[in-house]
């Protein structure tokens, strides 16, 4: 993908005017107030988290609620297509706001910002900002530039938008002071970008090369969190387990950030398998705070599949990496995501992967139809040739699988006493708390005194479904 930098005048017919120089001594004079929307995984809502830290920083004001702000962001995925699809319609509601408000500022950022910057415009033109994610600190110099153009009496219809899409492989944001909700749970990313370049993916060419912050900022970052009141930190990184700072790998990180004093539960998302090391097991094993749940993404139980999807692992070796966490970690939970119907999928292979999962049995899974990306490796080399039927099929024939053997792990839990850290109210009664278990199951449970949000608590399970563990706290 071509670099771009962020200029002030948008033509895809005519060369790129010269990059804006304003410094940010400029950029406090027009404050906005801005309501970032977030769309797409754990690495989007840390992002949005550092651009409402950017804005704060230099003076703009992030608002809660969309009818307080006169700038709205759109922080995007472009993972699948229907989260693209997602977007332009929630950006054409915008629209209709737009009219109601002119001098409404509409923003796109992140990874569909990245991805299709030129079908975005023609299917929003009235979109005023475009900013992929390493471009964040450019935000409050292109907020005030369009403030003043707002003064000026420029219409925003009459602008061009700022376009700012240049990836640098050395942007970690790491001086940046994220703005985070109130919660329990804080998310902390440790590396951006990726280089295992899966052709099913798009992510490489919209988030660049792969990049870690320094080891002791992060642990640093996390002890400031436990300071703030935050329980459990969640790592995040493309692929998190392939973090690597002067001779430290990411079993040293877990090692030092469980060892935060007053942190009760370190996560992570989403490992590689190929990068599943065994210094990242031990810690899994023997840190008290890093919890004994891991998302291990399979993709396909084929190798040939695997293959063709350049995930570098074969489907034995997945297989025994899973008997050894197993066997290292006798209570631990695994969860994974699975696509269907990628590219020259047969029969045969589709039934690789169906007895993988029964073989496996995972505790939870995402699973996902094979939705072609335009950019990826596997859009210029392989034909999407599995009709979208037998998609569909497949893709009913392991939900099916994967409730049944979900909802038998949840069962063998009744009588158990399980440990949850309190999240909050349940949404269905305001009488009962729900909250995660060690293993990342959900638990709900009647409210007791001298008990609130943050709270580790102990419930006996009564009953289950294939999503919920209920019980009572003992």
């Amino acid at each position: 993908m071509q670099n771009q930098t962020l200029f002030p005048l948008y033509n895809k017919d005519k060369p790129a005017g010269d990059p804006l120089q304003a410094s940010q001594a400029e950029a406090s004079s027009h404050t906005r107030r801005v309501y970032i929307e977030t769309y797409g995984c754990q690495m989007n809502v840390s992002d949005s988290e550092l651009m409402a830290g950017i804005l704060t920083q230099n003076g703009h004001q992030t608002v809660p609620h969309l009818d307080d702000a006169d700038v709205v962001l759109v922080n995007t995925c472009a993972i699948r297509e229907n989260a693209e699809t997602k977007v332009i319609n929630r950006l054409v509601q915008l629209n209709h706001r737009k009219r109601r408000q002119p001098d409404l500022i509409i923003g796109v950022c992140g990874c569909m910002a990245q991805h299709l910057r030129d079908k975005l415009l023609d299917a929003a033109p009235y979109v005023d900002l475009v900013m992929g994610p390493d471009a964040y600190r450019n935000l409050p110099m292109a907020l005030d530039s369009l403030a003043r153009g707002v003064e000026s009496h420029v219409s925003m219809t009459d602008r061009d938008p700022f376009v700012g899409l240049r990836l640098d492989k050395s942007e970690d944001y790491a001086d940046i002071a994220p703005i985070r909700k109130e919660g329990i749970r804080a998310w902390l990313t440790i590396q951006r970008g990726c280089d295992k370049m899966c052709t099913f993916c798009i992510v490489p060419f919209v988030r660049g090369r792969e990049r870690s912050l320094p080891l002791k900022l992060l642990v640093e970052d996390v002890e400031k969190l436990v300071d703030q009141g935050f329980k459990e930190v969640v790592l995040l990184g493309q692929t998190v387990n392939s973090y690597r700072d002067n001779g430290a790998d990411f079993g040293d990180l877990l090692y030092a950030v469980g060892d935060v004093n007053g942190l009760e539960r370190v996560r992570f998302t989403s490992p590689h398998p190929a990068d599943a090391t065994d210094s990242m097991i031990d810690a899994m094993a023997s840190s008290a705070s890093v919890c004994k749940h891991l998302h291990l993404p399979l993709q396909s139980g084929s190798t040939q599949v695997l293959e063709r999807m350049r995930r570098t692992y074969t489907a034995e070796e997945y297989r025994n990496l899973v008997s050894k966490l197993r066997e290292r970690i006798p209570d631990i939970a695994i969860t994974t995501d699975i696509i269907v119907g990628f590219c020259g999928e047969t029969d045969d292979e589709f039934m690789e992967t169906y007895q993988m999962m029964a073989d496996i049995c995972y505790d939870s899974a995402f699973m996902f139809k094979y939705s072609e990306r335009e950019g990826t490796l596997a859009h210029k080399a392989f034909l999407d040739d599995v009709p979208e039927t037998v998609k569909s099929e497949r893709l009913k024939q392991i939900i099916e699988l994967q409730e049944n053997i979900s909802a038998a792990i949840n069962r063998d839990t009744v009588g158990d006493t399980v440990t949850v850290l309190i999240e909050g109210e349940s949404r269905r009664n305001a009488d009962k708390y729900h909250g995660k278990t060690d293993g990342f199951k959900t638990a709900v449970f009647p409210k007791v005194p001298d008990t609130k949000i943050g709270d580790m608590v102990n419930v006996r399970v009564d009953t289950t479904t294939a999503h919920t563990l209920i019980g009572l706290t003992v």
